[in-house]
């Protein structure tokens, strides 16, 4: 063997040698990287333990978790109204997620507003629920988007309506509690849109079925 090829394969050795820990500590990298976005608190349970700590009374408490929930609601139907407008084919699901979007945003600055006023921590980013709903209906054909953003819309504006009306009812601050209370028209009105948009979905099924 000449001298040459034994000093280039030392090198090529070295080389090898200074490579691998790169390699390794990319790797390790990445790795603490998807851990720590595991383990992030969901941004709603984060908002409910600081008011926790900061609150000192159970009835202002019980109106900032009304607030937090509040803002949650907004955020998801915000995003999913927005996915509406580019992955749905329908023109009347457009048009829902359009309102969604337009009211949802009001309603979410003012609870902003309301939030700040009262010395309340809510959530600014979407839940682990949300990020789970826009996940499935993401993952779903133009078809079958329409038929599930509808059905999404509908459960989330019979549960957005029970929190609004007790807040309505129960909320210990005037003005939370009124706030809740004209709050309820847009969430009803939505929530009737949704339904005829689901019965409407529903005669297009049995039209179809029949024709085959």
């Amino acid at each position: 063997m000449t001298l040459k090829k034994i000093i280039l394969g030392t090198a090529v050795i070295a080389t090898g040698t200074f490579l691998m820990p790169s390699c390794t500590n990319t790797t390790d990298n990445d790795r603490n990287t998807t851990a720590d976005n595991r383990n992030e608190k969901d941004p709603k349970e984060v908002a409910e333990d600081n008011n926790d700590a900061m609150l000192e009374t159970r009835k202002a408490e019980k109106d900032a978790q009304f607030l937090v929930d509040a803002a949650s609601i907004n955020l998801e139907e915000i995003q999913l109204g927005q996915l509406a407008q580019t992955k749905s084919t329908d023109a009347e699901v457009k048009r829902i997620g359009q309102m969604m979007v337009t009211d949802h945003t009001k309603s979410l600055n003012e609870v902003k507003a309301l939030a700040a006023r009262k010395g309340v921590q809510i959530p600014t980013t979407l839940t682990e629920d949300g990020q789970d709903a826009m996940e499935r209906l993401n993952k779903k054909t133009a078809k079958e988007f329409n038929d599930d953003y509808c059905d999404v819309m509908s459960r989330a504006h019979k549960n957005a309506i029970n929190k609004f009306e007790d807040a309505a009812k129960d909320a210990h601050d005037d003005e939370i509690r009124d706030w809740a209370m004209a709050s309820l028209p847009a969430l009803k009105a939505h929530l009737n849109h949704v339904d005829i948009c689901q019965s409407k979905d529903k005669d297009n099924k049995k039209v179809s079925a029949s024709t085959k």
